[in-house]
């Protein structure tokens, strides 16, 4: 598929007024939309996920997990959650529930984990018991965990996404440390699949570890913090963060390698070039990527009915720009162009999820971070 290269944006929403102080209307280039903030006083939210009921679960980098419920009312904090180490870009970060939540209570979280040399990225399992006092988690289970730690505090990646087949992904950076994305026996700077118990699917890439680490999907990832998955290309997407330069949408298959750090649309921070330069055999190219860097967060695959005039595009957040970029794409998948919405607004956008009703949520990365719902205005 042809890489596409965004560097200046197409459309800018522009606010045109204010309703309330928790509600705004935007203009976008087919719909108008109406933010709604749904919950603030989160610290640094990080990921969150829709329950049966109506409610969501919503984590904060700095160890918590809050519910909030259908009335839109913040719960205190979950207890039961293990220790995270929330240093730099650690902590709690991304959480699904189980697809069968409302029989078997099960959530998957993940988090930077001590252990010997530092902290890493982990991943654990639990059941969210729900009573009228509060609510806790019980049962919980680690069913990964990166074998190399490091004391470096930025890069652990961490979303996740079950997919149909019922498997795990797992995100990982590269810790900060380029050349772990190119070693076959780390777990960092890839792609991992799992099952949801912790053990090894039979038709992974090398599941006997002959080749390379057994949970390992694919390689030569910088630090995704960005995936979903595309019923439209039918398989996982992700957002990746680049260096100066060279931020990523990537369609991750089974045992490829995606370049990092050997090749990038990127340079250093010192405006260095990075590796061999942008392509190199052996080594996959971006559906699509930004120059400058937007500093990706949040990514989904826009399925739902609300707006059907998006059915099928790519929805990003972005860090740096404090926006969100809506990827317009074809019935085949190709990324054709960018609109940019809601620039500067509510800060920076670390998460991007779609509701039941196809409205779009946000989370946004501050001390008192918030949950901005989208929906449309008219």
């Amino acid at each position: 598929m042809k890489t596409t290269a965004i560097a200046c944006f197409i459309a800018s929403a522009s606010l045109t007024c204010a309703a309330t102080a928790s509600e705004l209307t935007f203009r976008t280039e087919a719909v108008p939309l109406e933010a709604q903030v749904i919950a603030n006083g989160l610290r640094h939210p990080w990921g969150l996920d829709f329950l049966p009921d109506g409610s969501t679960v919503v984590t904060e980098r700095s160890g918590q997990i809050r519910i909030i419920s259908p009335q839109h009312e913040l719960s205190p904090p979950v207890e039961g959650v293990p220790e995270v180490v929330a240093r730099g870009q650690g902590g709690l970060l991304d959480i699904v529930a189980s697809p069968d939540f409302a029989t078997s209570n099960l959530v998957f979280f993940s988090f930077s984990q001590a252990g010997t040399g530092g902290s890493g990225t982990a991943v654990a399992r639990a059941r969210l018991v729900r009573e009228d006092g509060g609510a806790r988690l019980e049962d919980v289970e680690v069913i990964f965990s990166m074998a190399k730690k490091s004391r470096v505090t930025r890069h652990f990646g961490s979303r996740l996404v079950i997919a149909p087949d019922g498997t795990l992904f797992i995100t990982t950076g590269d810790r900060g440390a380029r050349n772990r994305a190119q070693d076959m026996q780390d777990h960092a700077g890839a792609i991992l699949r799992i099952n949801t118990d912790g053990s090894i699917p039979a038709d992974n890439p090398s599941p006997d570890g002959t080749k390379h680490l057994p949970e390992i999907w694919s390689k030569g990832h910088r630090n995704p913090q960005g995936a979903a998955w595309d019923p439209v290309l039918g398989g996982l997407v992700t957002a990746e963060h680049g260096d100066k330069g060279g931020d990523e949408i990537n369609f991750p298959q089974a045992g490829l390698n995606y370049g990092w750090p050997v090749i990038s649309y990127g340079v250093t921070y010192g405006d260095d070039k990075i590796g061999v330069g942008t392509e190199a055999p052996g080594y996959e190219q971006p559906l699509f990527y930004w120059d400058p860097s937007i500093a990706p967060s949040g990514l989904a695959s826009y399925q739902g009915d609300m707006f059907p005039e998006w059915k099928g595009d790519l929805i990003v957040g972005s860090l740096k720009f404090a926006l969100v970029s809506r990827l317009d794409r074809d019935e085949h998948g190709t990324i054709r162009s960018e609109e940019r919405m809601i620039e500067g607004a509510f800060g920076r956008i670390r998460d991007v999820n779609v509701a039941p009703d196809g409205s779009i949520w946000l989370l946004t990365d501050a001390r008192n971070g918030q949950i901005v719902r989208l929906s449309r205005a008219d």
